[in-house]
């Protein structure tokens, strides 16, 4: 049996271009992994399944996981079928980067006991989706490109993020599709007295994806008046939506600030920055 963590990650800042010629965006932000987790065991089997607990995941080839299981099975070129278990703490479509996260880690199990080396490792890693180099490697870092070209920033730490998953979703492709059609916005800027002294005066802290989302769904600007006001302080959104998340000195101080929201069906957590994507939890 295999067994790993699955970080989370919030992008703290997420500068957002025009599309080039491919059509993807090219991006610009500071990435970072934090203490909310998945966890994911895979394990031989006499066929091959995946089921998904706590929260709503496909349960089938579609399942970006499963798909790095399968990947990486081919790459070893072993033919042992394989069961795949995720317990879900990350809500989908809450721009936390779940499912890339669940896939770093199957992947990293994979390579870890298949021999797979790193150059091809990364190289499935950028196959299967934008964000799960990011997820495969965790920290602190510079994203570019579609986020998968990734330099390593000093760790940051001294501070805890408050990080509250609104009651509904938002699609990432609508999100870039409603951008394009209001010509690229600027998002709002978190101003440096709400920062953390290592986050002051560097890259601006904002989200451009920010406009489209409160287009496509106004209850985002709404919660996030409605936290800033409770919280007395900035709020920003990460990724293209939901999950709204604010700057706190602590890990006490960010707590206390989620659980003064109650929601049943989402999340509302506080949390650290780590300094991995994923660990294993079988040795």
């Amino acid at each position: 049996m295999m067994r790993a963590l699955a970080f989370a990650k919030v992008n703290l800042a997420l500068t957002v271009n025009a599309p080039s010629a491919d059509g993807y965006h090219p991006l610009r932000g500071i990435y970072q992994s934090i203490s909310l987790t998945d966890t994911i065991t895979v394990e031989p089997a006499r066929e091959d399944a995946i089921t998904v607990s706590n929260r709503e995941a496909p349960e089938d080839d579609t399942n970006l996981a499963w798909r790095a299981v399968d990947t990486a099975r081919r790459t070893a070129r072993i033919s042992q079928p394989f069961a795949v278990d995720l317990v879900k703490a990350i809500p989908a479509g809450a721009g936390l980067g779940g499912g890339s996260a669940d896939a770093a880690a199957a992947l990293g199990l994979m390579a870890r006991r298949y021999g797979i080396d790193d150059e091809s490792a990364s190289e499935i890693a950028e196959g299967l989706g934008a964000d799960v180099p990011f997820a495969f490697v965790g920290g602190t870092m510079l994203g570019e490109g579609r986020g998968e070209r990734l330099t390593r920033l000093d760790p940051l730490e001294g501070f805890a993020l408050a990080v509250v998953v609104p009651p509904f979703s938002m699609s990432t492709p609508d999100v870039f599709r409603r951008w394009d059609e209001l010509d690229g916005p600027l998002g709002p800027v978190v101003p440096d007295r709400a920062l953390p002294p290592k986050l002051r005066g560097g890259l601006a802290i904002r989200n451009d994806l920010y406009p489209a989302a409160v287009d496509l769904d106004r209850r985002i600007d709404e919660w996030r008046d409605e936290l800033s006001t409770k919280w007395g302080t900035d709020v920003a959104m990460t990724g293209s939506g939901s999950a709204l998340f604010a700057f706190f000195a602590g890990l006490d101080e960010a707590t206390d600030a989620a659980e003064q929201i109650d929601l049943p069906t989402r999340l509302s957590v506080g949390v650290e920055p780590v300094s991995h994507g994923w660990v294993p939890t079988d040795a």
